[in-house]
């Protein structure tokens, strides 16, 4: 197959991997950065163009979107999708999953465990919401945050009610969390490939840090899930329609809640923490699936 890869930086382990990967298995594969895409948006004759030339004739499309450049980013890889190329994981399913608020409703429509979870505009009602997530302490989100950046844990009403006012006056979206005392501070990350649960590992935060993503300094180690467990994060990335998904979890006192869904998960510490060959399964996807014309979505929505 000749496969296109959207990222910004080739450099990454993830990205190396996957590029790695593909080679090893006879594929060509071009990596492009998003930002230098520039498109044509013709009437009948959709392009996309890099560095001069046409981007045409890929059976597949990689999306390794970053949050910052989500939106100049999705309308990229729609284009690809309106030319029939198959992406590993389609523009609205990234856009459902990088809405987290969307991604909540989504998830909790369809009846999947999630953390009392309650959002507000008018930050006037600062303490109305701290009550609806059974008080303190609970934990702020932004909207726009990524790899743990923007979650803070409010430990006292009044902390609560001063964070959630603050970012109220800067006009930023936030969502408001019951804490979940008895994970420990430990979650587990589950990476869905195609319906199925490849890798997991369990991340425990640093001392004095209760947030157990591995860019905070967590630490990761193999888990065996649950069959609960990975029922729920399967379905979790099958509601957001992601054919690849890293799915976090924490184990609460009724059953496993999700916490985040990620579109574009980073590979390199479940695949030392277990040892599996997530690139491996990622591109082996895209052989079982990639045809040329079967987008579901063809750049709709």
């Amino acid at each position: 197959m000749k496969l296109v890869m959207l990222a910004r930086n080739p450099r990454l382990y993830s990205h190396r991997r996957i590029v790695e990967v593909a080679r090893a298995r006879g594929h060509d594969i071009d990596v492009i950065n998003t930002l230098h895409v520039h498109m044509n948006i013709t009437s009948s004759k959709p392009t996309l163009s890099h560095g001069g030339r046409v981007l045409a004739h890929y059976d597949a499309v990689i999306p390794r979107i970053g949050a910052s450049i989500t939106h100049y980013g999705l309308a990229v890889l729609r284009q690809f999708e309106m030319q029939g190329v198959f992406p590993l994981n389609e523009s609205v399913a990234i856009g459902r999953s990088r809405d987290k608020l969307r991604a909540l409703q989504l998830l909790a429509r369809e009846g999947i465990g999630l953390p009392v979870t309650a959002f507000a505009h008018d930050p006037r009602r600062a303490e109305d919401v701290i009550k609806e997530v059974g008080g303190t302490p609970c934990v702020i989100k932004l909207l726009e945050g990524t790899q743990g950046r923007g979650v803070m844990l409010a430990e006292t009403a009044a902390s609560a009610k001063s964070i959630i006012e603050a970012f109220g006056a800067a006009n930023m979206n936030i969502l408001v969390q019951e804490y979940i005392k008895e994970a420990g501070g430990n979650d587990i990350r589950v990476l869905v490939v195609g319906g199925e649960a490849v890798a997991s590992m369990m991340r425990t935060g640093r001392m004095g840090e209760f947030r157990a993503n591995l860019h905070c300094g967590g630490k990761a180690e193999a888990v065996v899930v649950s069959e609960e467990e990975r029922r729920t994060a399967v379905r979790a990335a099958e509601v957001l329609g992601l054919n690849v998904a890293g799915v976090d979890l924490l184990r609460s006192n009724r059953g496993p809640v999700v916490v985040e869904v990620n579109s574009s998960p980073g590979i390199e510490g479940i695949e030392q923490a277990t040892g599996s060959d997530v690139a491996g399964a990622m591109i082996a996807f895209l052989e079982r699936h990639a045809q040329r014309g079967q987008t579901k979505t063809r750049g709709n929505g």
